[in-house]
């Protein structure tokens, strides 16, 4: 058992060891055995060619932990998304930078607190108390939701029909 009262490397409870399961990437006929279907990609050709670059602190590398800021993924896929219901010129550029930076910060402060726990030590008192990871959590939450919000109003203002909103919940996930 760990100082903070945590059993590291022995599974969840003291003396368990845990189990894992290997399969070699590369052997395709053990995902065959899993009864794993994969499905056909959709046809994105064309999609990328019209996304517009990203601007330079969307794609800075994250010193503190060299984590890969997951921003230009959020972008594009919200650009692609917006292409596809015909209302990429209609939301600026700005907004989605906004949103996709958002969202990457937001799940830096998820992986944070996946790795450093819900609990910090007070700096002054030395005793137990919330992180600070949860705070930003909470606030990047509160950001992405309303700039998606105002990404959807608008798409919503300019012709997106009712039965792509499945597609664009699925965009959250």
């Amino acid at each position: 058992m760990g100082k903070d009262g945590t059993y590291r490397g022995q599974g969840h409870f003291k003396g368990q060891k845990s189990k894992t399961t290997k399969y070699n990437p590369s052997d395709i006929d053990s995902l065959k055995d899993l009864g794993t279907d994969l499905p056909e990609p959709d046809d994105f050709d064309g999609y990328y060619e019209n996304i517009p670059d990203v601007s330079p602190y969307l794609l800075e590398e994250q010193h503190k932990d060299y984590t890969e800021l997951c921003a230009q993924k959020v972008f594009n896929d919200t650009y692609k998304w917006l292409q596809k219901i015909g209302c990429e010129e209609v939301v600026s550029k700005q907004l989605i930078e906004q949103y996709a930076m958002s969202v990457a910060r937001w799940i830096q402060c998820e992986r944070a607190l996946s790795k450093h726990g819900f609990l910090a030590k007070h700096p002054t008192t030395g005793l137990a108390t919330t992180s600070p990871f949860v705070t930003m959590s909470r606030e990047y939450k509160k950001q992405v939701n309303s700039d998606w919000y105002q990404i959807y109003i608008i798409a919503r203002d300019n012709g997106i029909e009712a039965d792509n909103d499945d597609e664009m919940e699925d965009l959250l996930d």
